[in-house]
């Protein structure tokens, strides 16, 4: 991929089937809307729930997780630290969320080959936040609400509104991954 053939794009979230499907490897994206925060406690819980045939507390249609659990807020915030989590210990339970209809998720780090394909057969994306960068990434969220699994703390799942929050294309739908060209790329150099 030629750094030339990389956007910035502006999106809302929800995201749409369409604004998925356009997203490239690499493009640098800033989202805005309604997405939702789950981390490992969350994830295996939901898991459960589907395993025993009930109700996810969240609709996953169209719908974006960020891998993160954020620290107590300030006086005056809405949220304290808000850096991403490890996404490879969400593989286990990715691929039936996406299934559900889950159409993005935020984290950091590489993704298994499971959740790869569930990315393709349902043309949804990975995001990258950048790391370490978790009092940054708490300016661009405006308002959280623990809406389900209160007990789990900061692991619990809220609904954040986000104001352009800066995110990278890892894993597109059609199954570019930036991890993977980025290194050929640097080889070409």
């Amino acid at each position: 991929m030629e750094m030339s053939t990389i956007m910035e794009r502006h999106i809302k979230v929800p995201l749409s089937n369409e604004e998925a499907l356009t997203l490239q490897s690499g493009d640098y994206v800033y989202l805005t809307g309604t997405i939702y925060t789950a981390r490992d406690a969350a994830h295996k819980r939901m898991y459960e729930a589907l395993s025993n045939g009930e109700a996810l507390p969240i609709d996953m249609g169209n719908n974006v997780i960020y891998y993160m659990g954020p620290s107590p807020a300030r006086e005056g915030r809405p949220i304290g630290s808000a850096g991403p989590t490890t996404s490879s210990r969400m593989d286990k339970y990715a691929p039936a969320l996406l299934d559900l209809g889950l159409k993005g998720m935020i984290g950091k780090g590489k993704r298994s080959q499971e959740v790869r394909d569930a990315i393709i057969r349902n043309g949804a994306v990975y995001f990258a936040a950048v790391g370490g960068a978790g009092a940054l990434l708490s300016r661009s969220i405006i308002a959280s609400e623990v809406i389900a699994y209160d007990d789990l703390g900061t692991e619990a799942i809220r609904r954040l509104e986000i104001k352009e929050f800066p995110v990278i294309v890892v894993i597109d739908a059609q199954g570019n991954n930036l991890y993977e060209t980025a290194i050929e790329e640097y080889k070409k150099d």
